[in-house]
């Protein structure tokens, strides 16, 4: 599976140093707006301390972790939905994401402009989403009448017509649809082909100085601000550095601005958990390696993203869990301790799953 996460944000957040930080790509980062013009896409390992567990219990050669796929878009400002700055061709690219992780300023630099002159989270978070709605709105305009057209006929298409008059009512009050959806006041299945960008889950990033990051009091201000989206903190600078020094250089570091790992290895995990995924793990000689799954997969679909012949010829699953694999040290005295399971085709698969598959074609 390969779902991304559009990394936006107004000029001068911090973005492309944050890309650069989690790519180790030399993607341009330059201090005036617009610098980034193409969006840029790279593919980050989601830190998994069992997968190393696992590779000593299998004696395995390589491990394969599972990667979040980020996508640096250029920056948005106000106007960006009626063509201002990169406007239409920026809007286009986040429309592609499956997810939006935006970047928010929560740093003070006088060497780094802002693009409204001030730092100001609220007000910044305020004009993309504003940006997005607008956005959002227009193309309900421009898809209701054809909707309630072809409903006279087609009944799926009139329950579309009625959920995006729900949801043109929601973007008119001024409110994103992810959070009206996670509030359960809108399904949003039925336009899901409408591509609303206001719809696709958010996580938002704060780029921090160590007055912030070390503030706790700040920083449950500003995860208020966004709730029930995600919030991680960090320093997109500090990041990057860190990437240049020993583990005790960097723990040292991360201890001086209240961290006990690094922000990126916290964003990409929540950026898997916001794509709505998880992984499965799969042991051997050869190598340990991590699956991904959504979130809720069942056992055949989990062996059919190894191969399409392993979901049609699926038969059952063989299936310990990871804590009783390292407390046991090995499937055999899992099996003996009865912690090893035979799953059937109904099973969900939870994370962390060691599996082997039956299957015959």
């Amino acid at each position: 599976m390969t779902l991304t996460l559009g990394i936006v944000g107004l000029p001068n957040v911090g973005k492309s140093t944050l890309f650069n930080a989690l790519t180790r790509n030399d993607v341009l980062a330059a201090n005036y707006p617009f610098a980034t013009i193409e969006p840029n896409e790279g593919m980050v390992e989601l830190p998994d301390p069992r997968m190393k567990r696992l590779a000593e219990i299998y004696g395995s050669e390589r491990i394969l972790p599972a990667t979040v796929t980020f996508v640096d878009i250029a920056g948005i400002v106000k106007g960006a939905s009626e063509g201002e700055g990169m406007g239409n061709a920026f809007l286009a690219n986040i429309r592609e994401a499956d997810a939006i992780c935006e970047v928010v300023r929560a740093f003070s630099d006088e060497n780094v402009i802002h693009v409204d002159g001030r730092v100001d989270p609220a007000s910044d978070i305020a004009v993309i989403e504003t940006e997005l709605i607008l956005a959002d709105l227009q193309t309900i305009e421009k898809a209701l009448p054809r909707l309630q057209k072809e409903g006279r006929k087609d009944k799926e298409k009139a329950e579309e017509a009625v959920v995006a008059e729900a949801a043109q009512k929601i973007l008119e009050d001024g409110r994103t649809l992810s959070a009206a959806a996670k509030g359960g006041e809108i399904d949003l299945a039925p336009i899901h082909d409408l591509h609303l960008m206001s719809a696709k889950p958010f996580l938002y990033v704060f780029n921090s100085d160590e007055g912030v990051l070390t503030d706790d009091a700040k920083k449950q201000e500003l995860r208020d601000l966004v709730a029930p989206a995600e919030a991680v903190f960090l320093d997109a600078a500090t990041e990057a550095e860190l990437l240049e020094l020993d583990d005790d250089e960097a723990a040292e570091l991360l201890a001086s601005v209240g961290q006990d790992e690094p922000g990126l290895a916290t964003l990409a995990k929540a950026g898997f958990g916001t794509l709505g995924l998880q992984t499965y793990l799969t042991a051997g000689p050869k190598e340990t390696r991590a699956w991904t799954i959504p979130q809720g997969a069942t056992a055949p679909q989990a062996a059919g993203v190894i191969h399409t012949d392993f979901e049609r010829g699926f038969i059952k699953a063989e299936i310990v869990g990871f804590d009783d694999l390292d407390e046991y040290g090995s499937v055999a005295e899992a099996r003996n301790h009865g912690k090893v399971r035979q799953e059937g085709k109904d099973y969900v698969m939870k994370d962390g799953d060691v599996v082997e598959f039956r299957f015959n074609v």
